[in-house]
């Protein structure tokens, strides 16, 4: 007799008892009890399935109800104690007494949850993941300015010394001056369809944080466009993210992005805001709309800005491709697809917009 219904039901008996098992946990556990056979099936399902300490009691009720019989417990021995350290203390490299150079555990829990999906993690691994987005290092590109600056090894400045030469006949000193720089402006353009409901709170909090920290436009995609940018200059995440989200009438709606585009290139885009700057999209690709439609606006905006990046949550997979019907027709004109499921993806995204 096959297992495997029932092995999919005990999860899904588990998901009903409140664990937050999902697609990944639920293969991770098909593997491990094929690995470990099902004399230890309670220890594959206890490792895959629960992810807090709050899940072992309903896991060890869920797995009584639907196997019978008493779950197994681990020998009892001594665990001598550890210090711990907090994520936040990880992040920020406080050090304990005399332990500086000592490697901490905390360090690991960090870099495995910068790297883990944010549409998968648990309500504690939100909270943390915030911290941890409130760090990010979010400075804006260069472009030349018109005006030059003085400067000690620069070339000459030929109108300063005509200066000094008509006042006191001839310079005391050869001015120099450099080519002056500026920063160029960022406009992100958030899709917060139905598909990308999962990181939604994610991304505005990463556009909350590039909007503070250097000069943003930021703007959602739906079935219609909303400017946020203002909304989100407010200091506090929390209100931030609270008046965009009344802002938006069209959260996990449709998707059509080639109408929503259309529309910020004529009212936004072709005024100013588009021309020369970075223009980040964040979205998995699905069209509802014309994806030909799509395709214009993008090779539009493409003539416009100074570079397109395309944030997709799902270009992080190894096995992904292209297909969806809205990013086939623009990707022609995106400088580059980039992945945006994980804060290690929005850090590097922040890194390729630093080098424009």
């Amino acid at each position: 007799m096959d297992p495997l219904p029932g092995l999919v039901g005990f999860a899904a008996a588990l998901r009903a008892a409140g664990v937050a098992c999902g697609p990944d946990r639920v293969r991770a556990f098909l593997a491990a009890a094929a690995a470990l056979g099902l004399p230890r099936l309670y220890w594959a399902g206890r490792l895959t399935l629960c992810a807090e300490p709050d899940d072992l009691p309903r896991y060890d009720a869920a797995f009584r109800a639907w196997f019978g019989g008493e779950v197994p417990r681990p020998p009892a021995r001594p665990v001598a104690p550890r210090p711990r350290r907090s994520t936040l203390a990880a992040l920020t490299g406080a050090a304990g007494s005399g332990a500086d150079d000592a490697p901490h555990p905390g360090a690991s829990d960090v870099e495995v949850l910068r790297r883990r999906d944010v549409s998968g993690l648990t309500a504690a691994e939100r909270a943390h993941l915030r911290e941890l987005i409130e760090r990010l290092r979010a400075e804006p590109p260069k472009r030349p300015a018109f005006r030059r600056r003085p400067d000690r090894r620069g070339t000459l400045d030929a109108d300063r010394v005509l200066r000094a030469m008509r006042a006191t006949g001839e310079p005391v000193r050869l001015p120099r001056e450099r080519a002056g720089v500026r920063p160029r402006r960022v406009v992100l353009l958030v899709d917060v369809s139905g598909s990308m409901r999962p990181y939604a709170d994610t991304l505005l909090r990463f556009a909350h944080i590039v909007a503070r920290r250097m000069p943003t436009e930021v703007f959602t995609l739906g079935t219609r466009l909303t400017r946020l940018t203002r909304h989100l200059r407010q200091r506090d995440p929390e209100l931030a993210l609270a008046a965009a989200a009344r802002a938006v009438p069209d959260f996990a709606g449709g998707t059509r992005l080639g109408e929503t585009l259309r529309a910020f290139l004529d009212r936004w885009g072709q005024r100013g805001i588009a021309r020369g700057a970075v223009v980040v999209l964040f979205s998995d690709g699905w069209e509802r709309g014309d994806p030909a439609l799509l395709g214009e606006q993008a090779a539009r905006l493409s003539r416009l800005a100074h570079r397109v990046l395309w944030a997709n949550p799902h270009a992080g997979s190894a096995d992904y491709a292209p297909v969806q019907s809205g990013i086939a027709a623009a990707l022609p004109h995106i400088d580059r697809l980039l992945a945006g499921h994980s804060l290690a993806a929005l850090d590097e995204l922040l890194r390729e917009v630093r080098r424009a």
